[in-house]
């Protein structure tokens, strides 16, 4: 009798491809794993060095426009900096004194300036971007001898009354009336063309908002408004300031550059030896002075 012998896989055979199996998965899987942990944090960091470029423009953009010897450092610590901050802009077109103010220089050796009084004390400015309105705060420029630049001054007012139907040349201006404003324009002389700049105040720093840290902005009533993060919740944010010789000054009035360290943080995402991934930027700002 004829038997036909059957051909087939044995236990340990099967054992054994099973097992050889379940490595090559696991090594696959193990991959994709370390994959897709390279991917979350590659972007983790490129979003926290995008957050800290943003937080750079916006603070080199307001920085740059300030001047520590004009007064506009508030105040100044490492971690947070108040500043007048430039909002507005205009340039003059006609100025026109105060009769007392008049009474105090000659009106024939005035240059290339309109020879009228009136009072208050007026400007006409030529509209550059928004106008400016009741309350403003706004420093103009004053040049005394315009061959000499150590008399030259910012002079500050206030806006008291604004009038929109002005024109200097077929172009749009605004006459600005100062009030009773008696120091306005008598410190120095105010000359067509003059730049007229509105300001107002704001204190840039770190704030917690919604559990994370970010650059955050305060008015002067205090409430701060978060602009760019996350950041890191120490030191994340962190401000030098330097002198004309580049050494720390701790006087206002003798800052000439501002250092600048942000460091982004708070996404959460660990890397390859366990600390959350992050990214940190520092850059010297040079100031207007």
């Amino acid at each position: 009798m004829n038997t036909q012998r059957r051909a087939g896989f044995t236990l340990i055979e099967l054992i054994v491809v099973t097992v050889l199996g379940s490595l090559v998965v696991a090594s696959a899987l193990q991959i994709l794993i370390i994959n897709q942990r390279t991917y979350t944090a590659q972007s983790a960091r490129i979003q926290g060095q995008q957050a800290n470029r943003a937080a750079l423009d916006i603070l080199t953009n307001e920085l740059r426009e300030i001047s520590g010897a004009g007064g506009d450092i508030v105040t100044m610590t490492s971690d947070s900096v108040g500043i007048r901050s430039m909002r507005k802009f205009g340039l003059t077109c006609s100025v026109k004194e105060s009769v007392d103010q008049a009474k105090d220089r000659e009106l024939d050796q005035a240059k290339d300036r309109e020879l009228d009084v009136t009072s208050p004390p007026l400007l006409t400015v030529i509209k550059v971007g928004d106008w400016y309105e009741v309350g403003d705060s706004v420093l103009i420029f004053a040049d005394n001898v315009t061959d000499i630049a150590s008399d030259d001054a910012w002079i500050s007012g206030r806006v008291t009354a604004v009038d929109t139907t002005k024109t200097c040349a077929s172009v749009d201006a605004q006459e600005l009336t100062f009030g009773s404003q008696s120091s306005v324009f008598a410190a120095d002389s105010v000359r067509n063309g003059a730049s007229v700049r509105g300001y107002t105040y704001y204190t840039y720093g770190t704030f917690t908002f919604m559990g994370e840290t970010y650059l955050g902005r305060a008015d002067t009533a205090g409430t701060m408004v978060p602009v760019v993060g996350p950041l890191k919740a120490i030191n994340g944010l962190q401000f030098a300031y330097l002198d004309s010789l580049a050494a720390v000054t701790n006087t206002a009035a003798n800052v000439r550059l501002i250092q600048v360290t942000l460091r982004s943080g708070g996404s959460g995402v660990l890397n390859s030896v366990g600390n959350e991934v992050s990214d940190s930027v520092t850059a010297t700002i040079y100031m207007r002075n």
